[in-house]
């Protein structure tokens, strides 16, 4: 047989290939579309319950919502194709499609940082200076914020993007050994040495997890710091029990990127199904706790969830949350 190049302008699908070696693939399907099923649920909710009550439009539930469309879009640029995959049976996804949902995955991903960002400063702001907080971080800037964390994302997206130009990439086999479409999957699919590709990723990953990482571990040192302060026990420990919630989250994201990232670099090598294992983590952990820790458990949402009509504003920040 005589082997057949192919490019990235005549190669019309992928063949996702990640999942051949599990035994137990309905049920990794299945449990993968309920925990879709939640995000959604959980998200759509939260998205619906703030955008319906005006007296939710503040900072805070803005950051929470702009949050909550991230998760939705990232997870659904994932999970869509796992079920596919795995329940549904069809390996195959066309090329366009697949660099569609990379494109959506990475720029969420980012946005979804840099909105983890803009909410620590949030905290660190209604915690230290209570007084002030409604004069600095008005409705106007938090949009602003929201929108500028977005144009980054796409910035950034589009310089690895046109470094990589995916079009003019040759593929020998298009072959995804990966669960999902994302960036390395396509580099390592093409007939090229992937290093330099990874040249642009590598900083702005770097600038992800060495630049917003420690602003965020900052401003926590700075809630702490100031917790420490107050005189009254019980605010004291009402704003403990809104920090650990949030350390959580910024845990779920960021520990199988460390993993992933800085373990990989100092020598760690991870086989192909711990790297798929941790990607699926890395998508569908964060998304799914997101909902739960921001919404759910403040108590404005949690009493129109239990359809309580009376609101009884929270006199601080901290208060917000039980």
């Amino acid at each position: 047989m005589s082997s057949v190049n192919f490019t990235g302008k005549n190669v019309e699908e992928f063949t996702i290939t990640g999942f051949d070696h599990l035994s137990h693939q309905k049920l990794l399907g299945f449990l993968i579309f309920i925990t879709y099923f939640l995000v959604l649920l959980g998200s759509g909710t939260n998205i619906c319950i703030i955008l319906t009550d005006r007296r939710l439009h503040t900072p805070m539930y803005l950051l929470i919502c702009n949050l909550a469309v991230v998760d939705i879009m990232f997870t659904s640029s994932t999970s869509t194709t796992m079920i596919s995959v795995l329940l549904g049976e069809v390996k195959t996804i066309s090329y366009y499609s697949c660099i569609s949902r990379m494109y959506i995955y990475h720029l969420c991903d980012i946005t979804g940082c840099l909105a983890l960002s803009v909410m620590a400063l949030d905290r660190t702001i209604a915690i230290s200076n209570p007084l002030r907080y409604h004069s600095i971080l008005t409705n106007a800037r938090i949009f602003v914020l929201i929108i500028a964390s977005w144009f980054i994302g796409i910035i950034c997206l589009g310089i690895a993007l046109a470094w990589a130009d995916f079009d003019n990439l040759p593929y020998c086999q298009p072959i995804i050994r990966y669960v999902f479409c994302d960036y390395p999957a396509l580099i390592r699919a093409a007939c090229v040495n992937p290093e330099p590709y990874f040249l642009i990723p590598t900083i702005l990953a770097l600038w992800l997890l060495a630049g917003q990482f420690p602003l965020i571990i900052l401003s926590y040192i700075k809630i702490i710091y100031t917790l420490l302060r107050l005189p009254n026990s019980e605010s004291r420990a009402q704003g403990f029990n809104t920090c650990i919630c949030h350390i959580i989250v910024v845990s779920c994201y960021y520990a199988p990127k460390l993993v992933s990232v800085l373990l990989t670099r100092i020598g760690v090598r991870l086989n192909l199904t711990e790297r798929n294992a941790l990607m699926i983590i890395a998508t569908l952990l964060p998304s799914l706790i997101n909902p739960t820790i921001y919404c759910l458990k403040t108590k404005e949402i949690r009493k129109r969830l239990s359809g309580m009509k009376r609101y009884e504003p929270s006199l601080t920040y901290m208060k917000v949350f039980f």
